[in-house]
């Protein structure tokens, strides 16, 4: 563990083979996830930062297809009680706000603070533009190989983000 900005994070790496895994380990993310969390995800186009988010989707039980949502910026996902859903999702794509004069007040006219509380709240491409939502949250790095495996790596900061991964099983 090592300090950023004095708070607490956790670092784990996971190696993901196929899309399919990533998908699978969204899932299985979705098991820690609880309203008013923040994920950010960062890597190149390709990575599987979509599928990862489908797969905490399905892990949640929420309505809807889940999308890339780069030329909407954000789609909210209502719980579906029928699959054991509880919170929602709201999956937001900062990739076209990088060239705006001001990003972050961007990120802010889209409210997704508002749903924050609420929901769990995904990112793509949210890296030094989101983290000024919460006092925490998890980001996610993913990164693709040219043999089309992935790996993920999760970096816990602050809140109860460190304990909630070291918990993941991996």
């Amino acid at each position: 563990m090592s300090g950023v900005r004095g708070e607490e994070t956790v670092t784990v790496v996971v190696t993901l083979p196929t899309l399919a895994d990533t998908h699978a380990f969204g899932r299985r993310l979705a098991g820690l996830l609880r309203a008013g969390d923040l994920v950010l995800l960062t890597g190149p186009l390709g990575a599987g930062k979509t599928a990862l988010t489908q797969g905490i989707g399905a892990g949640l039980g929420v309505l809807g297809d889940i999308t890339s949502p780069t030329f909407v910026i954000a789609r909210a996902h209502r719980p579906d009680p029928a699959r054991g859903g509880t919170i929602g999702l709201v999956h937001a794509d900062a990739y076209r706000l990088g060239d705006a004069t001001d990003p972050r007040a961007e990120i802010d006219d889209l409210d997704l603070d508002a749903s924050l509380d609420d929901s769990v709240t995904v990112v793509e491409w949210g890296e030094g533009l989101a983290e000024h939502l919460t006092e925490s949250h998890l980001h996610i790095r993913l990164d693709r190989h040219d043999d089309d495996t992935r790996t993920a790596e999760l970096i816990a900061v602050g809140g109860t983000w460190p304990d909630r991964l070291t918990r993941l099983r991996l």
